[in-house]
């Protein structure tokens, strides 16, 4: 028998070999998915409700609640064309994006030059091994955590643990199992079994609240409809949470 591939001495061995269960066009979480997501972002004209280039109606709320303190370090996670990202930059917050794909980090980039937003930076890479501003007042996470394979949690809640500052804030719209939700509701294991994720990973309040348990939630509900003509974005099949380290 051929021993030589017993290689697995720490939880990123773990993860690595977690990670290639998944057939590579499942991949949507490492640097091998940037080729997929540059081509969701190629079209700019679909018809994606979040192309749109206004923030999140939960992140609003949230500032005109005076629940974010004015002026922080954000980190945006998987910013994409950075919609939440030059929000928060034409507020006076100090913030960086980051996503995989270089075709959404380019179009981010010409909205801030056409803003003339000059505190706002973009970083093409991957947010789990990059060389990041640490520590943040914020870390927000609009659509990126239901595309990670059950295992990333561990990579996820790592990052929060050394990225987010003490008394800072985390926040996230993530799919929402249930009536009206959006994606998949299948045990974690069947994922692996599959080797896809079926679109993304669909959450209850309570396995959020239990995954983000270390910290204390401020807040966690549906994220609110909002039209077309609507000033934000809103898509009732999301959750929205704001918890605070």
């Amino acid at each position: 028998m051929d021993t030589a591939d017993r290689t697995i001495r720490s939880i990123d061995d773990v993860l690595t070999l977690l990670d290639g269960l998944f057939s590579p066009g499942a991949d949507r979480w490492t640097e091998g998915g940037a080729d997929w997501w540059d081509g969701f972002y190629a079209d700019r004209d679909k018809p994606v409700p979040f192309f749109v280039a206004k923030p999140d109606e939960n992140l609003v709320s949230y500032v005109e609640q005076g629940l974010l303190p004015a002026g922080g370090k954000v980190l945006d996670l998987g910013c994409g064309p950075g919609r939440n990202s030059l929000h928060l930059a034409s507020l006076g917050f100090e913030v960086t994006g980051i996503d995989l794909s270089p075709t959404a980090i380019a179009w981010a980039e010409e909205r801030a030059a056409a803003s003339g937003a000059e505190n706002v930076r973009f970083v093409c890479g991957d947010a789990f091994t990059a060389a990041l501003d640490s520590p943040y007042d914020l870390i927000y996470d609009s659509g990126c955590f239901h595309h990670l394979p059950p295992h990333r949690r561990v990579s996820y809640l790592a990052l929060l643990d050394r990225a987010l500052a003490p008394g800072g804030h985390f926040a996230l719209t993530t799919f929402a199992a249930g009536e009206g939700g959006m994606g998949s509701e299948l045990p974690d294991a069947d994922f692996y079994r599959d080797g896809k994720l079926h679109g993304g990973l669909a959450y209850t309040d309570a396995s959020l609240r239990a995954i983000f348990s270390d910290l204390t939630e401020i807040e966690l509900r549906r994220m609110h409809d909002r039209s077309a003509e609507s000033p934000t974005f809103g898509e009732s099949f999301l959750w929205t949470a704001l918890f605070r380290r």
